[in-house]
């Protein structure tokens, strides 16, 4: 059975389109979303997945109407495969139920393997650029060299109070433990 999904990102755009093609290709149901690509929270979607049963196909007029990037459609088809449900999408001519579909759509994953594996080399990369210049990654201090210097003469006043600290150097509690626990200072 032929199972159609169609989205559009906004209220003013129209599902006309995407109906007519489903309907024309044989969809016998069609689930439908507004929601944007981005969005992860697609109950149409999710309708049409716990309706299809094995041996079913989803239908969608173009790729870009199921996936919110190339790694979600490709987890998607994957799951539908689990479950040996079929994917065809009008627009771009693939149809997983045969071996030429099959092929393009591997060929797709291993394309967005690829880019994710050149992303996290080039990331390394940098990485070991930086420290090289000795740049140190993170989140910079939020105590400047003369506030580090006031807190460590304030804390070793036993006289003064956390309070008057924090409130001398507008901090939290955790701001001045975790200074006091990278200066390894007696408590």
């Amino acid at each position: 059975m032929l199972i159609g999904y169609a989205r559009v990102s906004t209220q003013d755009q129209t599902l006309d389109l995407q109906k007519d093609a489903l309907q024309k290709c044989g969809c016998s149901q069609i689930f439908t979303d507004t929601a944007s690509g981005s969005t992860i929270a697609r109950p149409g979607l999710n309708e049409a997945v716990k309706f299809l049963r094995a041996g079913d196909v989803l239908v969608v007029w173009r790729l870009d109407r199921l996936g919110r990037s190339l790694q979600h459609l490709i987890e998607t088809i994957a799951q539908l495969q689990q479950r040996s449900i079929g994917f065809k999408s009008l627009t771009e001519n693939i149809d997983t139920t045969t071996p030429g579909g099959k092929l393009i759509f591997h060929v797709f994953g291993a394309l967005a393997e690829f880019e994710r594996d050149l992303i996290r080399e080039r990331t390394q990369a940098g990485l070991a650029a930086a420290r090289a210049r000795g740049k140190r990654g993170g989140r910079r201090s939020l105590l400047t060299a003369k506030q580090r210097a006031l807190l460590q003469t304030l804390y070793s006043d036993k006289q003064n109070r956390i309070t008057d600290i924090l409130t001398t150097l507008h901090i939290s509690k955790s701001t001045l433990y975790r200074y006091l626990k990278a200066q390894a200072l007696p408590r």
